[in-house]
């Protein structure tokens, strides 16, 4: 019985025992994702967040205070390849994207599913508005997603052919993705819970298996011994991040907000997806891929992590129901999916790329809207407020500019007039926000600071002397970010900074 429900069944990896790939279907589908993503790149401005990994980048480190080393590495490579160019930045993400798209279409060939299946997983992925639309800018989720995609399919592939020379593989695509987030393990751990619950128990019996788990460790060693070092600032970012999503709605929008990430074609996949999983006899060897959706959800709800944190899983889950879809759809289903597919295609991706012209986009009704939209309005002046603290520092009697400094609320802030000190003329820039608060502190000798946005409470606190020298603002933007800026004047520290600043930095 126990052997039974394990399904103990060593495989043959042979190329009889997989459908045909839909070559010509899947790379058709990849291409419009690809062209929709370059059409984009150039669009609008740098994402803040972009600015940061930039920023970052050019501060080389094994471990940052709320990320792994990776996305800045590949920022700096690509900005020192073609130095303040958008489109070269976002190039890996357009790469990964539509990689994981193909990647998508093979699992569902690796669970027996037909050209069709294979070509429905595809479209799917194409049309859901976070795993396609991520890719339009370089951001650690287009990564962590991608390398969750590709886990999935060699486990996958390993259930069906038991070489254990993939799990080695999926060792290293974790170790890479650790150097991302520090999400992946629940991954893992979702797919522990769920091969113990329903097999194949061999999996977690496999010396390579273990290897593979042990060299992550190792590669892991030089990131835990910075965070150590550090006070362990990247774990202080689930408590972060769980008041960030208590502002958007809380636990009780992660389901909604989750499957909506799915997209329409991708959600009907998704929930068929796990019922076919747990019910139909063909899949039953990936059964427990039926439980990691359900056990991710409930661990970030727990957590109060970000509704996108579990869509890695889903390319799995949609691709058993396209199999599922293709074998048992009703009469006629091929007539209805593709009318229903060219519309959904068309309608989504319009609404959720950047197409719209900046000209067109309206200013953010509140603040709240902004940071709902922050995808759009997090990309909008960058060099309103540039100008403006240039006018500010400027403004300084010119013996007060040398010894001068510059100090942001916001870790964008502070990366955006970073990467531009050159053309404005600015001197250092600091902030305590996030990481770049870990990425220097003022000088002692720094008597005059010229403090960018807030709402002048800290300059109060920290100053002998505060006034008020200008203002930034841009038609479009995020209040408190690159709208309705306050730039201020703060003189006379009353303690030296190396001291102070320890006690400034925050994470929020």
């Amino acid at each position: 019985m126990t052997r039974t429900l394990d399904i103990e069944v060593t495989r043959q990896d042979s190329a009889d025992e997989l459908p045909p790939f839909a070559l010509g279907w899947v790379s058709a589908i990849a291409a419009i994702g690809a062209l929709a993503l370059l059409a984009t790149l150039g669009q609008y401005g740098f994402f803040g967040d972009e600015l940061y990994f930039v920023s970052a980048g050019h501060r080389l480190a094994v471990s940052y205070a709320d990320q792994g080393p990776l996305v800045p590495a590949i920022a700096w490579v690509m900005d020192l390849l073609a130095p303040g160019s958008m489109v070269a930045l976002r190039l890996p993400s357009v790469l990964l994207t539509v990689a994981a798209l193909v990647v998508s279409a093979l699992i569902a060939r690796e669970l027996g599913g037909s050209r069709a299946a294979q070509a429905l997983t595809a479209l799917a992925y194409l049309t859901s508005p976070f795993l396609l639309v991520q890719g339009t800018q370089l951001s650690t989720n287009s990564i962590d997603t991608a390398f969750w995609v590709f886990i999935s399919w060699l486990v996958i592939r390993w259930v069906r052919t038991r070489q254990d020379s993939l799990l080695l593989w999926a060792a290293v695509v974790t170790a890479l993705d650790l150097q991302v987030k520090w999400l992946v393990p629940f991954l893992w751990g979702a797919i522990a819970i769920g091969v113990l619950c329903f097999g194949p128990r061999e999996l977690l019996r496999r010396p390579m298996l273990w290897a593979g788990a042990a060299g992550v460790a190792v590669t892991m060693a030089p990131s835990l011994i910075w965070q150590a070092r550090h006070g362990w600032p990247q774990l202080g970012m689930g408590a972060q991040v769980a008041s960030e999503q208590a502002d958007i709605g809380g636990r009780a929008m992660f389901v909604p907000m989750a499957l909506a990430s799915a997209g329409v074609l991708g959600a009907v996949l998704l929930l068929g997806g796990i019922v076919a999983l747990l019910r139909m006899p063909e899949l039953r060897p990936y059964r427990f891929l039926g439980l990691v959706p359900v056990l991710l959800t409930i661990a970030f709800v727990i957590t109060g992590g970000r509704a996108y944190y579990v869509v890695g899983c889903y390319a799995a889950v949609m691709a058993a129901g396209a199999v599922f879809a293709t074998r048992h759809g009703i009469a006629g289903w091929r007539r209805w999916v593709g009318g229903a597919l060219a519309v959904v295609s068309v309608a989504v991706l319009a609404l959720t790329l950047p197409l719209q012209p900046e000209s067109k986009v309206k200013p953010a009704a509140s603040e709240q809207d902004a940071w709902m939209s922050l995808s759009v309005y997090g990309r909008f002046g960058w060099e309103d407020l540039a100008q403006a603290t240039e006018a500010a520092y400027q403004a300084l009697p010119a013996p007060e500019r040398e010894p001068a400094v510059i100090i942001t609320d916001s870790y964008w802030q502070a990366s955006a007039l970073d990467l531009d000190r050159a053309k404005h003329g600015l001197p250092p820039v600091y902030s305590p926000n996030r990481g770049f608060g870990y990425f220097g502190t003022p000088p002692d000798d720094a008597t005059t600071v010229i403090w960018v946005g807030g709402d002048g409470s800290e300059p109060r606190s920290r100053c002998g002397q505060v006034s008020d020298i200008g203002r930034a603002d841009a038609r479009l933007g995020i209040p408190g970010v690159t709208r309705d800026i306050t730039i201020r004047r703060c003189d006379h520290p009353r303690a030296p900074w190396s001291r102070e600043w320890p006690t400034m930095l925050r994470l929020g």
